[in-house]
């Protein structure tokens, strides 16, 4: 007999010749001969997968398949949490607020306890006791594989240039023409304020766009850029959201370059963060932009732009923007 025919596992066919052989009253070496198999093999099936109940005495042949398929399916699957105290333990602090971290890792200094690991709770967690899921933080019906991100991923943003790239003259507000570009978004509504900011003169641009596609935002920034003299637009910083994706058709067409923030660095373009503070003050975040008019925004917009700045020298920013150029606030 070859050794393929030891180690590889009996299949269906083998344990119903078993059976018929075992009903014919064969020793376990004849039947290991018949099937050339090990007699150590048969010996080891008919002891492991014989049925137990004393009305089916005897080997059943698609009964012993089923059980081994079953323990073979549950060979891999380790008990978690085996100690009914550390049980008792976790469960008590999970109600009390406590995270898996934090319960790992004080759980050797509280108690004598076995030691286990944070993956060990959230493991116990989602096979064994679902209910703690409402106990978590974000209380995830499902877990995320790891090295995953929840949620959908984004697209990376074709030729994007980190603003650690930036000029310093940018950096230093020492040069006109530069905008940051973000939006203003509330709860429940498509419906979006898109903010343009020149980093020198404070001077604001406001566009209500319907969507956050990045088709109508490209299109809003176009139109309201264009009109301004060409030397006033010669970059424009963005975070990575998705309606950023069409700046280089923006740069074409403008002739601007343009930077993005790190991601999660929204801070990094703080001039308009700070302008969507001054602006939440008559959109707050519950508004729905959809019930607001294309004048109130220009309304909005002429009082930013109107409004004196001490770091202007308490000019406004429509002053401050014009004189760069040598024209008049229209």
């Amino acid at each position: 007999m070859t050794k393929n025919s030891i180690s590889k596992p009996l299949s269906l066919f083998e344990r119903e010749r078993i059976g018929v052989y075992f009903a014919q009253g064969k020793s376990k070496r004849e039947i290991g001969r018949l099937l050339r198999r090990s007699h150590t093999t048969i010996s080891r099936e008919l002891k492991r997968n014989r049925h137990p109940h004393p009305l089916m005495k005897g080997y059943i042949s698609c009964l012993a398949h089923q059980q081994a398929n079953k323990r073979k399916s549950e060979s891999g699957q380790r008990a978690r949490l085996k100690n009914e105290e550390t049980r008792a333990y976790v469960q008590n602090k999970l109600q009390m607020g406590w995270t898996p971290e934090q319960i790992a890792n004080r759980l050797s200094i509280d108690t004598k306890y076995p030691s286990i690991s944070h993956e060990a709770i959230y493991q116990y967690i989602y096979a064994d006791w679902r209910e703690g899921i409402k106990l978590l933080a974000r209380k995830r019906p499902y877990r995320y594989p790891k090295g995953l991100k929840c949620g959908r991923k984004k697209p990376m943003i074709k030729n994007r240039v980190s603003i650690d790239e930036r000029p310093l003259a940018i950096n230093d507000r020492k040069e006109a023409g530069h905008w940051e570009c973000d939006l203003i978004i509330c709860d429940g509504s498509k419906t979006s304020i898109q903010v343009l900011h020149e980093r020198v003169s404070r001077f604001v641009q406001l566009s209500l766009i319907p969507d956050r596609r990045a088709k109508t935002a490209k299109e809003a920034i176009i139109k309201n850029l264009s009109a301004l003299p060409k030397q006033a637009t010669k970059s424009i910083t963005y975070d990575n959201g998705s309606e950023n994706y069409s700046h280089e058709e923006v740069n074409k067409e403008l002739g601007t370059k343009s930077f993005f923030c790190n991601p999660y660095h929204s801070w990094e373009k703080g001039a308009v963060e700070n302008t969507n503070g001054l602006i939440r003050r008559w959109v707050p975040k519950k508004m729905n932009l959809s019930l607001i008019t294309k004048k109130q925004i220009k309304e909005i917009e002429d009082r930013l732009n109107e409004r004196p700045r001490k770091a202007l020298g308490f000019k406004t920013p429509n002053e401050a923007f014009y004189s760069l150029y040598g024209a008049s606030p229209p």
